[in-house]
Formats: structure tokens, C-alpha cells, sequence
């Protein structure tokens, strides 16, 4: 072959590699709020990161409301136990800027200022998607937040963001999962399981959340069922939001099934899972 030849071929492969690279879809910027009280966060918001990345073509950064403490002599850096965590976005309506979804995994009970509250909700009523686990669902409220609330209330804008009304929840005992939305691709193909001991919440309000899977409980002879996961469309532009109530103990968090489910949830948000349920081309592990 000809220098010149070989100099071609060369360029001519460079120039496609660099196109190639170019239509490569970029990660998804992922946002993970994380901390206050009740749940082990230093060892979850970890397991999230790892066990998302690992499933999308993703990159998870985390903001974790935590304090120091000393052990033996020693600083160490352990959770935040209370319910009004140290999380820095307090205040700062555009702590979303740049991200593509907001997983919501606080316990931020405490925080009940509307101010905050309201420049927690902005960019999500802005259109960036929410992803919101386990206790983010008994955020954000004030008041006589434990019965149904009226359409617009003060009280009330986070759960219209959710999509559904939950104030609490009963004792940890196993939870029957199972999924009702078949056709939705988020759940679709998954098989029902029950957890571990974990906390079934309550559902005061189903708002206008639409349903993918119920849970059933027995405790103390009794049998509860509430819905556990649904998805919402929130505000004037329709955002997308994905929830779920299970999530208590780091044996469910890291569970292959509650991490496709969170995923999948995570995908379907911003607009990058197919009808069947797998990756949009280019957001599967690796990018594939």
C-alpha cells in the first residue's frame, strides 16, 4: 500500500471514530439527595449509585446530608439523624441546573418552611424529572397534613408532585409486592416477590398518580394493601415522576430486583426507556 494510501485510510478511520464518538448519547446526569434521619444513607446512597450505573449509562453524583462525630479519638463521618438534614439545595432554587433527574431520597420530615419547600419542588415544576424513595414520600409537610387535603393546598404541593398522599407507616413485616400495571414498561416483565422485613406506607390520598404495583402486609393478624410504586405527571409541562415506598433496610436497596425497578423508573422519567422495558439505544450498561 501506498504511504499516501495508508495515510488515507488513517484519517478517513480517525474522522469516523470521531463521529462515531460524537452521536454516542452522553450519561445521563443523575442527581441523589440523600440523609436526615431513620435510615442508614451512608451505606444507601452507595449502593444506589453503584447498583444504577452498573444497569444505565448514567452517572450518579450524590449530595449527602451528614455530620462528624468522634469515635475512639477519631472524626468520623456518619449520618445525619434528624429530620431537618443539612442538605446544602435548602434555598437554592436552581440546585437541579445541569442535571437530567433528581432522585429524591431525603428524610426531611422537619422541614416544613413553604419558601424551601417551594424551591425544592422548582425544578421539577420546570420539567426536570424526579425519581423519590422510600421516606422522600414523608417530606415537605406541615399542618394537618394527616387526612385528605383539598386540591391546592399550602400543605399539599409535595404531594402533587408525588402524585399520592401518604403520612406513615406500620410495623416492619415481610411485604407481598405485586405488579398491576403489566403493560407499563417500567414493571413490565417483572416477576412478583415479597421482601424482607420492610415498612408498608400508608396511602391517605391517591392523587394523580397512576399505579404500577400494590404491596400486601399482615401484621398482628391484620392484612393491609396500599399501592408501593406509581408514576406521575406533575405540574403544566407534565414532568415526569417515578416513586416507591419500599426501600427501608440496605438487604432491599441492594436487591437486583429493587435496583431494576428504581432503573427503570430512573429511564422511563427522562424519556429513555423502551415500550418493552429495556434501554433506549446508547443508555443500556456501557452505553449499549
Amino acid at each position: 500500500m501506498k504511504r499516501s494510501s495508508f495515510l488515507a485510510l488513517v484519517i478517513s478511520s480517525a474522522l469516523g471514530f470521531q463521529s462515531f464518538a460524537a452521536d454516542a448519547p452522553k450519561p445521563l446526569r443523575v442527581l441523589l439527595l440523600a440523609g436526615g434521619c431513620c435510615h442508614d444513607y451512608k451505606a444507601q446512597k452507595d449502593i444506589l449509585k453503584k447498583g444504577i450505573e452498573e444497569r444505565a449509562n448514567v452517572v450518579v453524583e450524590i449530595i449527602w446530608a451528614s455530620k462528624t462525630e468522634q469515635k475512639d479519638g477519631v472524626t468520623i463521618t456518619v449520618n445525619d439523624g434528624g429530620t431537618k438534614p443539612a442538605l446544602p439545595i435548602y434555598g437554592n432554587a436552581e440546585y437541579a441546573k445541569g442535571f437530567d433527574v433528581v432522585i429524591h431520597d431525603e428524610c426531611s420530615a422537619g422541614i416544613t418552611d413553604p419558601a424551601i419547600i417551594a424551591g425544592v419542588l422548582k425544578p421539577h415544576q420546570d420539567g426536570i424529572p424526579g425519581v423519590n424513595l422510600h421516606c422522600a414520600m414523608h417530606c415537605y409537610r406541615f399542618g394537618d397534613f394527616g387526612k385528605p387535603l383539598a386540591p391546592g393546598a399550602e400543605n399539599g404541593h409535595w404531594y402533587e408532585y408525588l402524585g399520592l398522599h401518604s403520612t406513615g407507616h406500620g410495623p416492619q413485616e415481610p411485604i407481598a409486592i405485586t405488579f398491576t400495571a403489566k403493560d407499563s414498561p417500567i414493571v413490565k416483565g417483572f416477576a412478583d416477590w415479597t421482601t424482607i422485613k420492610e415498612e408498608l406506607y400508608n396511602n391517605i390520598q391517591i392523587l394523580t398518580g397512576k399505579e404500577l404495583a400494590k404491596g400486601k402486609q399482615t401484621a398482628k393478624g391484620k392484612d393491609t394493601e396500599t399501592v408501593v410504586a406509581w408514576t406521575n405527571e406533575y405540574g403544566p409541562k407534565k414532568t415526569r415522576v417515578f416513586s416507591t415506598t419500599i426501600g427501608h433496610n440496605n438487604a432491599t436497596v441492594e436487591d437486583s430486583r429493587y435496583l431494576d425497578l428504581v432503573t427503570r423508573g430512573l429511564l422511563w422519567s427522562t424519556g429513555k426507556l423502551n415500550d418493552d422495558g429495556t434501554p433506549a439505544k446508547g443508555y443500556g450498561p456501557g452505553g449499549k
